[in-house]
């Protein structure tokens, strides 16, 4: 890896559950690697169904419990939306779902860089990771975030 940070966008539907969970607990294993710097990690939501008047609704609480459950620091936060103009400014975009990719893909035009991918597309597994909101299954969705993380930072790093 180069002295440049790598620029990582998490994206979901609404940048309250999954994204910022992807978020802070990317952050935590590069931290974990002795890796934090190497790294400019956000998060975003492909609607602005979270936002209000240009003001984003906070992290969703039952995430933040899990998070909290986990052992994984966060911030506060409020939900922002994906700008096209985000396309030039990051090396990736990495969205929970096949919507999410959709509307990434909708929103910047053309990914001629192929920077857009889905999280668990880093794993064996594959596939979406399920959106909490609906479940409640926030322990699941934890699971396969930090899989999906873990497998993207070690893509990455080459660990």
């Amino acid at each position: 890896m180069d002295n440049r940070k790598i620029k990582i966008m998490f994206v979901c539907h609404g940048n309250i559950c999954r994204s910022p969970m992807a978020e802070f607990i990317f952050k935590k294993i590069a931290e974990d690697y002795g890796a934090r710097e190497k790294f400019t990690v956000s998060s975003s939501a492909t609607s602005s169904e979270e936002i209000w008047g240009g003001i984003g609704n906070p992290m969703y609480p039952p995430a933040k419990k899990e998070l909290e459950r986990q052992g994984v620091p966060y911030e506060e936060r409020r939900a922002v939306q994906l700008k096209k103009s985000d396309y030039g400014e990051y090396d990736l975009f990495v969205g929970m779902d096949s919507a999410n990719i959709r509307n990434m893909n909708r929103i910047f035009g053309l990914d001629s860089e192929n920077k857009i991918h889905k999280l668990l597309d880093f794993t064996a597994q594959g596939g979406d990771v399920a959106d909490p909101w609906y479940s409640d299954r926030f322990d699941i969705a934890y699971k396969d975030i930090y899989n999906g993380c873990l497998a993207l930072f070690e893509k990455i790093t080459k660990i």
